[in-house]
């Protein structure tokens, strides 16, 4: 079988609305006509994409479960770490040092050496008020970059492509996956998704619900109960922004010209120039980079990395998890220093959460609160930033974040995106300094 992506667009349309149960049968017919209406509209979209070699570039990670910030970026100098955690924490002479307080995971050790290059800046303490410990709500708290007690239909990034990105082609949006995340939603329907192996063109997308989807991603079999930390309920997908038949329709058939064309030819020039770990995010990221290097003049990469909800038994899968995180953010990085395009790359992680300060009696971590975000590129300020959350002072047992995640938002947003962060997030943040 091929390994190269197929094009995906929503069929939410097709699925809900009247007209699209209609049309649904002869949709391919459709679109056949829609590309020969569009075609000289796709040529000149597909030129134009091709311009695109000088902003630039977002690529977000999202670390998908919860990651365990504290096995992560250690604490090891602090006797209550080892006091709280006494079967899974991280030796002190096996953690890497960056302070002489907090140290990386030796299963990090790639990263430490980003670190030490100047590539690399660590974001202490992450978090929001009020955390709400739900997977799917903390979640949609993160993509939205709303206030806890509040809801927003529209993703942050998704404003951006509002604010920024008026006119451009499809593609100035790109998530790696089957489905288009929150984070995308925006007035305008901005963004495609594609994933690694089978076709170009129009993708089918698995008949699974949102709750599936999540439980895929993070290798859950049955549900925790609640006491233990895990989530009850179904996550909620991105609300649709509002598209005539016409309009939807016609835009999926510019999509996939667009895609097919453009991508196709992008992929049959590009190889990488480093050698990525065959894992899942091994793979994303190399398709990335070689979207980037084709010249695909896409603003925002969007993918992830699932099975960070370790409630039980943590130690080898966290670990084994930081590792092929490390591997796969290494060899990006050298890809695109070889490439001479690092320097237009910046690589932000996020989790919906971290994980509680003591561990459980399943020598694993419940739902907790603030964790660190790794941000990392050829441009990047190297550092530590914010304060590490205490560990005597805690909030019935989880981490006071330090850093409002939206603060790194505004940073990206103003000082790499050349965007109006205020009018995007709605409100102000104090900016750091690790752009």
């Amino acid at each position: 079988m091929s390994q190269e992506p197929d094009l995906l667009t929503r069929r939410h349309f097709l699925r809900t609305s009247i007209l699209g149960a209609a049309l649904s049968w002869t949709v391919p017919i459709f679109v056949e006509r829609t590309f020969s209406l569009l075609n000289a509209e796709a040529a000149e979209t597909t030129t134009q994409i091709a311009t695109g070699k000088d902003h630039p570039i977002l690529v977000v990670l999202q670390l998908a479960g919860g990651n365990d910030g504290l096995n992560a970026l250690v604490p090891f100098a602090d006797d209550l770490y080892y006091r709280a955690r006494p079967t899974i924490n991280i030796p002190r002479d096996k953690v890497l040092s960056l302070d002489g307080y907090v140290g990386f995971n030796p299963r990090m050790a790639p990263l430490k050496n980003l670190f030490d290059q100047g590539k690399l800046a660590v974001i202490q303490g992450v978090g929001y008020p009020n955390p709400n410990r739900s997977h799917f709500r903390s979640t949609e708290i993160w993509q939205t970059a709303s206030d806890a007690d509040k809801y927003v239909k529209t993703g942050w990034i998704g404003r951006y492509f509002d604010n920024c990105c008026n006119g451009e082609d499809p593609t100035v949006g790109v998530t790696i996956g089957s489905q288009l995340p929150q984070t995308f939603t925006a007035e305008k329907s901005t963004g495609i998704a594609m994933t690694p192996g089978g076709r170009l063109g129009f993708g089918k997308e698995a008949d699974a619900s949102e709750q599936q989807i999540f439980n895929e991603l993070n290798g859950i079999t049955q549900d925790h109960d609640l006491s233990g930390g895990a989530s009850i309920g179904s996550l909620d997908g991105p609300s649709e922004p509002k598209l005539s038949a016409i309009e939807y329709l016609q835009r999926t058939a510019l999509d996939a010209q667009v895609g097919t064309d453009k991508i196709g030819a992008i992929l049959k020039r590009t190889k990488p120039e480093a050698v990525y770990p065959k894992t899942p995010l091994g793979n994303e990221l190399s398709l990335i980079a070689r979207l980037i290097s084709g010249g695909l003049s896409t603003r925002v990469y969007y993918t992830s990395q699932g099975g960070y909800d370790t409630h039980n038994a943590q130690e080898n899968s966290h670990n084994n998890l930081l590792g092929q995180l490390a591997d796969a953010l290494s060899a990006f990085s050298t890809d695109l220093t070889s490439k001479g395009i690092w320097d237009r790359v910046l690589v932000m992680t996020f989790s919906e959460f971290g994980r509680r300060v003591a561990e459980n009696a399943s020598k694993g971590t419940d739902h907790g609160t603030a964790a660190p975000m790794f941000i990392c590129g050829g441009n990047v300020k190297p550092g530590l930033y914010g304060n590490h959350p205490s560990l005597s002072t805690l909030d019935q047992g989880d981490l006071i974040h330090t850093v409002d995640f939206r603060a790194v938002y505004s940073t990206v947003l103003n000082r790499w995106m050349k965007a109006p962060a205020s009018k995007i997030l709605g409100q102000d943040f104090s900016a750091l300094s690790f752009v």
